[in-house]
């Protein structure tokens, strides 16, 4: 028997119904969208079930989205199946003002510098995460520089001409 999109979709429906939704594949990828209050359900159905396997937590992090008012940031997880070499991502939305997600670091050992820099770069709130510090700003920030609130250059620079950069 061979693992396919299809497979880890009906499973996933199976268990948890009308709660997931917005599956997508992009480029061969699975992804749908949870409540941020199943994620770790979610995700230990995924690592204990014995065909899917997800128990490798590729990646984690977060993106913002300002316009999206009452869900600005997603966490997001990759996971991948070793057996199958299947990978599958998985997001949750939370709000910008309550960014609290349950910690994945009981379940994925992985999780746990991955979680730091989202909080350190995107304030998500991590609940139940062993060591929830800043890892790679200093502790004295009090704002977090990944937010699209932020501009990207110094607006106030004067010894920069636009015309070398394409903008003039």
């Amino acid at each position: 028997m061979s693992l396919t999109n299809e497979l880890i979709q009906q499973k996933l429906t199976d268990k948890f119904g009308e709660e997931l939704r917005d599956w997508v594949q992009p480029y061969g990828m699975l992804t749908f969208t949870a409540p941020k209050d199943l994620n770790l359900k979610i995700l230990q159905f995924l690592f204990d079930d014995p065909e899917l396997k997800f128990q490798f937590l590729t990646d984690l992090q977060a993106v913002h989205y300002p316009a999206n008012k009452g869900a600005e940031l997603a966490v997001v997880y990759h996971l991948h199946n070793l057996t199958y070499n299947i990978r599958l991502r998985l997001k949750v939305f939370t709000d910008i003002n309550t960014p609290d997600v349950y910690s994945a670091t009981a379940l994925y050992a992985s999780a746990n510098f991955m979680e730091r820099e989202t909080y350190d770069f995107f304030g998500v709130n991590f609940k139940g995460h062993p060591n929830l510090r800043r890892i790679l700003n200093v502790d004295e920030m009090d704002y977090f520089p990944m937010r699209k609130e932020f501009p990207l250059e110094d607006q106030t620079r004067i010894d920069k001409d636009d015309e070398m950069f394409g903008r003039g």
